[in-house]
């Protein structure tokens, strides 16, 4: 018997006005719109059209875990995309309705999930010259997603708005909005702060007024894989497509860029002190992979000793007590609860994406080495508990 599932990382598909609904007409050109080309309906980002998800109308979309053997060591040696074709299928009602996927739920034994943008982890990124562009899109994202989800539905569905750096003063008016409509858990994508006045670390003291609102409300906040900007430095092609997630027709450095982004997002945060300013705060590592782990643990024991002056806590304990990691479904569990301790891996299926679980309740194979207490931590308690607000 599996027991109770809180899956960390499902997702939806946004509706076609997802990002048009609430954003003024006079943005939309700087924002998101519409087009027709070669017949298919494309999304045209800050003036550009983007081709980084091939159907941004998700209808007919592929199925659930279509990709699981291949992300499982490709037994049948298969390209990913010989595996997707001819498997197209009409868009299941639940990837855009919270009472069907209530039900959907309910077949699947889980109890609880959090739910992530599909298309809208990619939109900082191209946006990023913009602020303006970049708060008036998400600003109206967040409405969209209020109205047709909710931030709290059933105490079993809970969404997460998009906040960005971007802005200060945005920021810190969105998270206000978030907590003030009830929002349980917060996200953003792990890269560095692109503001009117340059590009900053995260941590950096400008954005202190942010985490100190998210210190004292006691909200997670999720970083989740996103389009991050990372560069390949010339060895690879730079556009955010399959490569990326690891599933083009030969391998690529692209595909590590993921695991870049928030290695180094989590690394600054630690290196400015940040958990030492707001010891409230709550940080989960969602969809990022878990690979990266045992280096950022070595980094922060390298910096801790080679500057004792800089930090007045250890940040490889800091980390620890602060940050949550989902590991993909495909990494070895067991060693991840062993870097970061059973109370803080955190279980996702990354369900309905076609490179997740067919199923959440299919994690059980991954995890037959885990005792029955360390199970049950993984698969629920621990993001039951990070589910819970924590005021300061």
């Amino acid at each position: 018997m599996l027991g109770p599932l809180f899956d960390c990382d499902n997702h939806y598909y946004e509706a076609p006005d997802a990002f048009t609904r609430h954003v003024p007409d006079a943005m939309q050109p700087r924002c998101v719109q519409w087009a027709e080309i070669d017949g298919r309906m494309r999304h045209v980002v800050g003036g550009r059209v983007d081709y980084s998800v091939g159907n941004p109308l998700f209808d007919p979309i592929a199925p659930p875990g279509i990709l699981y053997d291949y992300y499982n060591g490709n037994p049948r040696g298969l390209p990913a995309s010989e595996m997707m074709r001819g498997n197209l299928q009409p868009q299941d009602p639940c990837y855009r309705d919270p009472n069907e996927r209530l039900v959907k739920m309910d077949s699947q034994g889980v109890e609880a999930v959090w739910l992530f943008p599909t298309l809208g982890v990619l939109y900082e990124e191209p946006l990023k010259h913009d602020p303006e562009a970049v708060c008036a899109l998400f600003e109206g994202f967040n409405r969209w997603l209020r109205d047709d989800w909710g931030f709290v539905h059933e105490e079993r569905i809970f969404t997460a708005p998009y906040l960005s750096l971007a802005d200060l003063d945005w920021a810190c008016r969105e998270l206000e909005w978030a907590i003030a409509e009830g929002a349980r858990v917060l996200v953003m994508r792990p890269a560095a702060a692109f503001t009117r006045e340059g590009s900053f670390s995260p941590a950096d003291s400008r954005f202190d007024p942010f985490w100190a609102r998210l210190d004292e409300a006691g909200l997670p906040l999720v970083i989740h894989t996103a389009n991050s900007g990372y560069s390949t430095n010339g060895y690879a092609d730079d556009r955010f497509g399959r490569a990326s997630i690891g599933m083009s027709r030969r391998p690529s450095v692209k595909g590590l860029a993921l695991q870049r982004a928030a290695n180094d997002f989590l690394l600054t945060l630690c290196y400015d002190l940040l958990f030492e300013r707001f010891p409230n705060l709550r940080i989960a590592s969602i969809e990022n992979g878990s690979g990266f782990i045992p280096d950022l643990l070595r980094n922060l024991r390298h910096a801790k000793d080679r500057n004792p002056w800089h930090f007045k806590e250890d940040p490889e304990q800091l980390f620890r007590e602060h940050v949550f990691v989902n590991p993909f479904w495909e990494d070895h569990i067991a060693e991840v609860v062993e870097w970061m301790g059973a109370e803080r891996v955190i279980f996702g299926s990354d369900w309905p994406h076609m490179e997740g679980l067919p199923a959440p309740a299919d994690i059980a194979s991954e995890i037959a080495s885990l005792d029955e207490a360390t199970r049950r931590a993984f698969l629920c308690e621990n993001t039951r508990a990070l589910a819970r607000t924590r005021p300061a």
